[in-house]
């Protein structure tokens, strides 16, 4: 079966599941700093988390365009797919570079939510986006590696089975690229979570489920390591384009949700015997945001299509989500101002969401880094760092 990149009859399904999930549910959760486990459960149990997952191990087989689209719709409904986001990247490497046996024992599980895969740790408090700074080891030793080191940012380890982890196993002194001498490791965390891995929650401006992890001579399964050691650096790069992708959809659905609420209010709201839908100076930034969203909206498709013909769209993936992150906060701005002080009151969920488009201009790649990427990849200029 061919799709579009429409895909209508998913985000029609994602609509109606959302609408059990209002804003007052969203506001309950951040309030209390709280995974939003009923929803995750829902979209798990419609097999929306599984959409990436090919059928042969028990998925919905459909290409990233529907991964796009379910995002995106859950970010327009004013929810947030953070909380599940990282299950349809994540699982795309042990799909691309896992072993037969690998595949067969996770993805069913996976895809029927058994198991979650939703904890990706990479980043170090010493490494930043330095990915081939970081100074986790793991050492062979028998049937077995052995992990030590830490992990910062590592989101939704508390509420994930499993998870997949960058580590080094050749000292960056013996290898020749930098790149080389890293390696990607599944961790079952139900194996080793209070005993050899320590979880620490860390608090921030938005409810993002994020913590630092701890690891004192973890044993991880050498079975568990996937493909080739010395080779992860590689794979994960080969998973980035797709996170930017999925990203990017979820900011559009951010920036849609802001404009949708701004044009809705700006009608109903009236000062001085007027809506302020009239006035010029409120209808030009939401203008202005629903133009920015729309150029993002046709990047993202333009990357979506040339992945999905086999390209590696690495220029389109990072300009989408660049505009797309700018798009959000944009339409952010607008709304907020549109609202007045009303959009700073919680029961909106304009100042929530607000805080929740705003880590898209640092994670999962700073605009700043895209900026470097572009100049550097697609311009040709001299690296910048």
């Amino acid at each position: 079966m061919k799709y579009t990149l429409s895909h209508s009859e998913i985000r029609d399904g994602i609509i109606k599941l959302c609408q059990q999930f209002d804003g007052r549910y969203w506001q309950e959760c951040d309030a209390q700093y709280a995974y939003p486990a009923n929803f995750v459960n829902a979209l798990t149990q419609e097999g929306y988390l599984s959409a990436l997952i090919p059928e042969t191990y028990g998925g919905l087989g459909l290409p990233l365009s529907a991964g796009a689209a379910i995002l995106e719709e859950i970010h327009r409904s004013g929810g947030n797919a953070a909380a599940c986001h990282a299950q349809m990247y994540t699982m795309g490497t042990v799909l691309r570079h896992g072993s037969d046996i690998q595949k067969q024992r996770y993805l069913p599980e996976i895809a029927s939510g058994a198991l979650r895969l939703q904890a990706f740790g990479v980043t170090e408090p010493g490494s930043g986006t330095d990915t081939t700074a970081l100074r986790t080891t793991a050492i062979k030793k028998g049937d077995n590696y052995i992990v030590n080191g830490q992990k910062i940012w590592t989101s939704r380890a508390e509420h994930s089975d499993l998870m997949l982890l960058l580590a080094r196993t050749t000292p960056k002194e013996q290898v020749s690229k930098k790149t080389d001498g890293l390696s990607v490791f599944l961790v079952d965390m139900r194996e080793v979570v209070g005993t050899s891995l320590t979880i620490k929650p860390v608090r921030t401006m938005m409810n993002h489920a994020t913590t630092q992890l701890f690891f004192d001579d973890m044993a991880v399964p050498a079975a568990n390591l996937i493909g080739e050691e010395g080779k992860g650096f590689r794979y994960i790069l080969s998973g980035m384009n797709a996170e930017r992708m999925l990203i990017a959809a979820e900011s559009i659905g951010d920036a849609k949700f802001f404009i949708e609420q701004a044009t809705a209010y700006a009608g109903e709201r009236e000062v001085f015997d007027r809506p302020i839908g009239k006035n010029q100076g409120v209808q030009f930034p939401i203008a202005r945001a629903y133009a920015d969203m729309r150029a993002a909206e046709l990047m993202l498709a333009e990357a979506l299509r040339l992945y999905e013909d086999g390209q590696s769209p690495g220029e389109e993936a990072n300009i989408a989500k660049m505009l797309a992150a700018d798009a959000a906060m944009a339409a952010g701005e607008a709304c907020i101002q549109t609202f007045g002080g009303f959009g700073f009151a919680s029961e909106y969920n304009i100042e929530r969401k607000y805080r929740e488009a705003r880590l898209y201009q640092v994670a999962p790649i700073s605009t700043n880094l895209i900026l470097s990427y572009i100049a550097e990849h697609v311009l040709g200029m001299d690296r910048s760092y």
